[in-house]
C-alpha cells in the first residue's frame, strides 16, 4: 500500500483544523500505512548528523508547527471504527500543499469573517466531519467527553458566537443568551429532549433551535425493552447471586419474575419510540396494548393495535407501564403516588423518557411498600443520581446512566443531524428537524 498523504487545502486555520483526527495508524510501526511526516523527520535527522541540507518538509511549515506544538488530545479524535476511518483516509485526495505567507494572510481574513461557532462538548466525529468540510464556519470546541464545560468557561466562549452546539448536559438560558450577545442565531441541540433550553426566552430572541429526533428511536426501542426484561425477570439480582455465592440448591420459586406473554403493555405518551417498543415486544406474545396520551393518536395506534385509554386505566390494567412522554409543565412529576398506587402489585415500571416526569420519593416507597413490584429507569433526577440515593438501596429497582441512545450508529447521527441543522439555520434555510417556537 502506498503511504498515505493528507491533503489539507491552501487557506488552512489552526481554529477550523485543530480538531482534524491525526489516527494511530499513522506510525511507523504500523504495518498499513507509513506517515510523510515520520519519514521526514527520520531523514532530517540523518541529514543533520550529515551535515547535509536538511530537506523540504512534505508538510508545510505552519502545519508542521501545528503538529508539534499541539497537545495529542487536539489531534486525535477518537476513531470509533478504525477500518472505516483508515477508508475515508485513502479518499482524501492527494495534492502539494502551498502554504504563502500573503495566501495565509487572505485565507486568515477569509476565515475570520466566517460565522463563528461554540461547541460545548467533544461530539462523535461525523458531525465535526461536516462542520470542518462545509467551509461554512469557524468554530471552536470544548475538547472533553468526560466532563462538562464549566459554566464560568462557556459564558465565556459564547461571547459574540453566531451560533452554538450543545448537548443536554448545558442549561441554555437568559443568562448565557445574554452572555452571547445579539449575534447568537441558531441554536443546535445533540438530543432529542429539549427541556435544558429556556424556550421562552429563545422565542423572544428569534434564535431558531434544531434538535435531533428520530435517528435515536430504534436504540432507545431496544434499551427500553432491554431494561424490562432485566427487571421483570429479575437478571441485576441473579447475576449478584451468582457471583456472591447465593447460587445455591435449587428451589421452586427463587428468582422468579413475570412473563411478557399474555400480558397488557401500557404506554404514557404514545409517539414513534412507544410505537417502535411495541413492535419489538410483539413477538414476546404480549395480549394487548394500551396506551394514553394527551389525546388519542389513532393513525399510529393503528400501527400497533393499541387502545386509547385514561390515565387511571392505564394505571390500573398494565403489567408492564412504559413512559415514552416528553417532559414538560404537563407532565413533571406525572408519575407519582396517585398513579402508582392504582398499578397491580405484580407491575413493572420502566421510564426511559426524563427523570423529571417521575416523583422518586413516591417510586421509592411503591417500590418499598410493594405496592409494585419493580422499576427500570434509564433516566433520574439529579444525573448522576447520588449512590446514596435511596432507590439504589432496593433489589427491585434497576438503575442506568442515560444511556437509551448510546449505540455508536445513533450517537454519529445525531452528531450529523446537529451539525446539518445548525449549518442550514446559519444559511436562513430550513432545518431537518427545528423546533417550532
Amino acid at each position: 500500500m502506498s503511504p498515505l498523504r493528507l491533503n489539507l487545502p491552501a487557506d488552512t486555520h489552526r481554529s477550523m483544523y485543530i480538531h482534524t483526527p491525526l489516527p494511530s495508524y499513522w506510525s511507523n510501526r504500523s504495518p498499513l500505512c507509513t506517515s510523510p511526516l515520520n519519514s521526514w523527520q527520520k531523514q532530517r535527522t540523518q541529514t543533520h548528523r550529515e551535515g547535509a541540507r536538511v530537506p523540504k518538509s512534505p508538510i508545510s511549515a505552519p502545519i508542521f508547527s501545528l503538529l508539534q506544538h499541539s497537545s495529542a488530545q487536539d489531534l486525535s479524535l477518537e476513531m470509533w471504527y478504525g477500518r472505516v476511518a483508515l477508508r475515508r483516509l485513502q479518499r482524501i485526495a492527494v495534492a502539494p500543499l502551498s502554504v504563502g505567507s500573503s495566501l495565509t494572510r487572505a485565507a486568515q481574513r477569509e476565515m475570520s469573517s466566517l460565522p463563528r461557532v461554540y461547541i460545548t462538548r467533544q461530539i462523535p466525529p461525523e458531525g465535526l466531519r461536516i462542520l470542518r468540510e462545509s467551509g461554512q464556519v469557524q468554530f471552536d470546541i470544548w475538547d472533553s467527553d468526560d466532563v462538562p464545560v464549566p459554566r464560568k468557561e462557556l459564558l465565556k466562549k459564547v461571547k459574540g458566537v453566531d451560533g452554538l452546539v450543545c448537548v443536554l448536559t448545558e442549561k441554555i438560558d437568559a443568562e448565557l443568551l445574554d452572555a452571547a450577545g445579539p449575534n447568537l442565531k441558531v441554536l443546535s441541540t445533540m438530543s432529542v429532549g429539549f427541556d435544558h433550553l429556556s424556550l421562552e426566552e429563545l422565542k423572544k430572541r428569534r434564535i431558531r433551535v434544531g434538535y435531533t429526533p428520530d435517528v435515536l428511536t430504534d436504540a432507545v426501542a431496544e434499551l427500553t425493552v432491554a431494561l424490562l426484561l432485566t427487571t421483570s425477570r429479575r437478571l441485576v439480582e441473579a447475576t449478584h447471586e451468582a457471583k456472591t455465592g447465593g447460587w445455591g440448591t435449587w428451589r421452586t420459586l427463587w428468582l422468579c419474575g413475570y412473563e411478557l406473554a399474555n400480558s397488557t403493555v401500557g404506554i404514557l405518551g404514545l409517539g414513534r419510540i412507544g410505537v417502535a417498543i411495541a413492535e419489538r415486544l410483539k413477538p414476546f406474545k404480549v395480549k394487548k396494548f394500551i396506551y394514553t396520551d394527551v389525546a388519542p393518536r389513532p393513525e399510529l395506534a393503528r400501527m400497533i393495535d393499541a387502545e386509547y385509554v385514561s390515565m387511571d386505566e392505564l394505571a390500573r390494567q398494565s403489567d408492564f407501564l412504559a413512559v415514552c412522554c416528553a417532559l414538560t409543565p404537563e407532565t413533571k412529576e406525572i408519575c407519582n403516588k396517585d398513579l402508582f398506587s392504582k398499578m397491580k402489585n405484580t407491575s413493572i415500571f420502566i421510564n426511559t423518557s426524563r427523570g423529571g416526569v417521575v416523583h422518586q420519593e413516591d417510586l421509592y416507597e411503591a417500590l418499598s411498600s410493594g405496592q409494585i413490584a419493580g422499576a427500570g429507569l434509564d433516566v433520574t433526577v439529579p444525573e448522576p443520581l447520588p449512590t446514596s440515593h435511596p432507590l439504589f438501596t432496593l433489589k427491585n429497582c434497576v438503575i442506568l446512566p442515560h444511556i437509551a441512545s448510546a449505540s455508536y450508529t445513533t450517537r454519529n447521527a445525531m452528531s450529523a443531524l446537529a451539525a446539518n441543522n445548525l449549518l442550514l439555520g446559519l444559511k436562513g434555510e430550513p432545518m431537518i428537524k427545528e423546533l417550532k417556537l
